[in-house]
């Protein structure tokens, strides 16, 4: 039997978002790879320990220590400061996988931010239900940190 609409509805995630940031392309693109590393914090506001490795085929992970963590992806693609794309399953710890995608130009004297997440497999309702604003939480975070940097 086919799938129809509703049950590829539960197997996907398909974010857009666009963030405007008074500041420039070098500025904005490194602060963004610090809120998604080390600067990382959940929504309690603890710190993720994050890391990046901002070169292709770079791992992004979680590290607990003493070799523990949990990989996030990899770096799919990057060109400083334009940029930024990950595959790989993020926070999900079962079967699904990701392509998380970040554009930056310029734009009105700053810089234009096109965030793209895509998302296909078994994905909890739960994670369906706070990525999007999980998403926006990280991109404040950005904004704010390149905008007093510049």
């Amino acid at each position: 039997m086919p799938a129809t609409a509703t049950d590829l509805d539960q197997l996907t995630i398909n974010i857009e978002q666009e963030i405007h940031v008074r500041a420039s392309l070098e500025v904005t693109f490194e602060s963004l790879l610090e809120q998604l590393g080390p600067e990382n914090t959940n929504h309690e506001g603890h710190r993720m320990n994050l890391k990046i490795e901002p070169w292709p085929g770079g791992r992004w992970y979680r590290d607990l220590g003493n070799n523990n963590g949990h990989f996030w992806g990899v770096v799919q693609a990057i060109k400083r400061p334009t940029l930024l794309e990950f595959h790989g399953p993020l926070f999900m710890s079962y079967g699904a996988v990701s392509n998380v995608q970040y554009r930056l130009s310029e734009k009105d004297g700053g810089t234009l931010i096109k965030f793209h997440h895509k998302a296909f497999g078994a994905i909890d309702a739960e994670h369906r239900k706070g990525v999007n604003q999980g998403w926006s939480s990280i991109h404040e975070r950005v904004r704010r940190s390149a905008e007093a940097k510049r």
